[in-house]
């Protein structure tokens, strides 16, 4: 359990100390955040504004995880290097984006073609690795069963499990990107989910399969590989995003780009993958899905009837439009997302408490 404390403190100490450093950089290169001009009047003051700032808790991540694999000398697992590899990837993705509409001065970045194809790619590579290498036990990091707080029903192939897990990925992906519009929104959101999945790993430890002889009800045990150390990257992340989340809460100092938004989007739903909570995690990153699911009504409004059922899509920004203090509407946000993790959490337990 150590190691949960130690990977949490290293990624809040390494942001916190770290992203100003990443600010003076970036400022000094003059790679700032470009605005829309159809969006609300109070965030044309914002640009200029640093962005790419997910290299920092990308970073700081990666770093708190290794520092503490050294300081307690426990061996890094398959599963856990996979949520890394996922994040990592993914940020790349983002990382491409960023750079080529700041630095090259392309307001569209990578080519949709190019995104896409740099997003699958990462995807499918650890969709398949997750499905190989199995342990002592058989276990493969995921499995292609469908799960809600443990696996459930028929199982669905390697084929379909590899776009069943792209879906996720690309899905998650954009939900935090589209989330992604207000200082500290996307950030404070995920600090929660990771909070989440930082209890989840814990309480499946705990209860694992590998226990099984001393459990008092082997019965509602998690068939999970390696679930403390999902618990461990969970925590890096929890602290690493908090830590940003100092420099990033209004009025930001530095945006997390789509290099943040992205990696932490793939991170959500490896996450999920691995520790077999896939459908769980519509539920435990709700307001993610529910501005996604905005941005779907809208276009989906404005092709069939010419009308908007928003002001403005993704949905923050119809509240913002309406007169909500960009403030108001991030903390109101944020008690709804709040309120999706408690809502989840009492499922997952509800779920293992019903096996027993």
């Amino acid at each position: 359990m150590r190691q949960i404390l130690f990977s949490g403190v290293i990624g809040l100490f390494l942001t916190l100390v770290g992203t100003p450093l990443l600010i003076k950089l970036l400022a000094r290169k003059g790679y700032g955040q470009y605005i829309r001009d159809d969006g609300p009047r109070e965030h044309h003051g914002k640009r200029g504004t640093p962005t790419m700032g997910g290299i920092a808790f990308i970073l700081a991540t990666l770093i708190a995880y290794a520092i503490t694999k050294v300081i307690t000398g426990e061996d890094p697992t398959l599963p856990g290097i996979l949520v890394l590899f996922l994040m990592a990837g993914m940020g790349l993705v983002g990382f491409l984006d960023d750079y080529i509409k700041i630095v090259k001065q392309r307001s569209l970045g990578l080519r949709a073609k190019a995104k896409m194809a740099g997003q699958l790619i990462v995807g499918v590579t650890f969709a398949v690795l997750a499905l190989n290498f199995p342990d002592g036990r058989g276990q493969t990091p995921a499995s292609d069963k469908l799960s809600f707080t443990q696996d459930f029903g028929w199982s669905l192939g390697p084929v379909i499990f590899v776009i069943w897990a792209l879906f996720m990925i690309l899905a998650m992906s954009n939900g935090v990107n589209l989330t992604d519009g207000l200082d500290g929104l996307a950030t404070g959101a995920s600090v929660m989910v990771f909070g989440a999945y930082t209890f989840i790993g814990v309480w499946q430890y705990q209860e694992s399969c590998v226990n099984a002889e001393t459990l008092t009800n082997p019965a509602a045990c998690f068939e999970v590989r390696d679930p403390l150390d999902l618990a461990v990257v969970a925590s890096a992340l929890m602290g690493a995003c908090f830590g940003f989340l100092w420099w990033n809460t209004s009025p930001a100092k530095i945006f997390m780009g789509d290099t943040g938004s992205l990696a932490l989007g793939g991170a959500l739903a490896a996450l999920a993958i691995v520790s077999r909570t896939e459908l769980l995690l519509a539920l435990l990153g709700g307001l993610f899905v529910l501005i996604t699911m905005s941005v779907v009504i809208q276009v989906g409004s404005f092709r069939l009837t010419g009308k908007r059922v928003f002001r403005m899509a993704p949905l923050q920004h119809h509240f913002e439009l309406k007169g909500w203090s960009e403030v108001l509407v991030v903390v109101r946000f944020w008690i709804i997302q709040g309120m999706c993790v408690i809502v989840g959490l009492g499922l997952f337990y509800a779920g293992w408490a019903a096996g027993k």
